[in-house]
């Protein structure tokens, strides 16, 4: 194949904007040049890329699959070029992140005014949004994401543990008993994470403890379950860095010792597969992650040791 990066630009261009001639302008290029360019691109793959009327061109079915590829291409090159130009003297560039929205507000928004000082031509744009986003098809750098993680050709870094236990308050406790099995937790108010219904547990002889419950409130949000839970809804399944300054306040009491909520909720950075990392996402992705250690460490770190047996450590 013989065409060349000018042609794959071009032809990403006339897709987005559905004109070869209006993408023709944006390289200086007439709109006859344009097209011989998109021709000879065809010629060359041996496909049809583009239905042409007199008003607009659309992607023929060969043309969506090749747009895919062409993308991937030019950002692979655009990585190349970073990694191998830029310094750390001239970090540059724009840095496209999504987070959800809790974690974004504890673990990212407050450290952003320190990273721009430290990189003032690194520029972020920052999605916070509870939606799984395909980050990919939308052309993010990273994404923050915390559990399990599905099965995907995306490239994953764990961040830090993120430690999961129930808790109640007190003021709970005292009116509906203290559970000490998990068989009890049949009998008690569930709040929980998600879609969960009921309890995964896991005993200190291994053993898996699988308890069906009836929601009395759940939600999506951890900060929600948490405050919850203080004010004495429930037993709710709780992140250390959602519940720890609770824990330690005396608000909120860890149940079950011995028993080690089953689900993983580790936190994640992910990024596209196949691409070198360009330098502006590295210095983003490496001083993030210090922060992320560090909040944890303050919403937890001096009651950790004494949590253990709810952990299963």
């Amino acid at each position: 194949m013989s065409f060349d990066l000018k042609s794959l630009e071009l032809f990403v261009r006339v897709a987005a904007l559905g004109a070869i001639g209006r993408a023709g302008m944006e390289f200086n290029l007439s709109s006859t040049n344009a097209t011989h360019r998109i021709k000879a691109l065809e010629t060359d793959l041996q496909v049809k890329l583009l239905n042409r009327t007199t008003r607009a061109v659309s992607l023929t079915p060969d043309g969506e699959i090749f747009l895919d590829y062409a993308k991937r291409i030019l950002n692979d090159v655009e990585d190349a070029r970073t990694v191998l130009s830029q310094t750390t003297a001239t970090v540059s560039g724009v840095v496209r992140v999504t987070a959800s929205a809790s974690l974004g507000r504890t673990h990212i928004v407050p450290f952003v005014p320190e990273f721009s000082r430290l990189y003032p031509d690194v520029k972020l744009d920052l999605n916070l949004t509870d939606n799984l986003v395909d980050i990919v098809e939308q052309g993010y750098d990273l994404a923050f994401r915390m559990g399990e993680l599905a099965p995907s050709s995306l490239l994953a870094q764990k961040l830090d543990d993120n430690p999961v236990l129930l808790v109640a308050s007190p003021d709970y406790l005292a009116r509906k008993g203290y559970p000490e099995h998990p068989d009890d937790l049949r009998n008690h108010d569930c709040l929980t994470l998600g879609e969960r219904h009921g309890w995964h547990l896991r005993g200190p002889d291994g053993a898996e403890h699988r308890i069906r419950s009836d929601f009395t409130a759940r939600s999506n949000l951890g900060d929600a379950l948490v405050e919850w839970a203080v004010g004495g809804m429930g037993i709710a399944h709780a992140a250390l860095w959602h519940a720890g300054p609770a824990i330690e306040a005396g608000h909120l009491v860890p149940i079950l010792p011995g028993y080690s909520v089953f689900f993983d909720m580790k936190m994640w950075a992910v990024r596209p597969p196949g691409r070198l990392m360009p330098l502006r996402v590295k210095v983003f992705l490496d001083f993030m992650q210090a922060r992320f250690i560090a909040t944890n460490q303050k919403q937890y770190g001096a009651i950790l040791s004494e949590l253990s047996q709810y952990l299963g450590k």
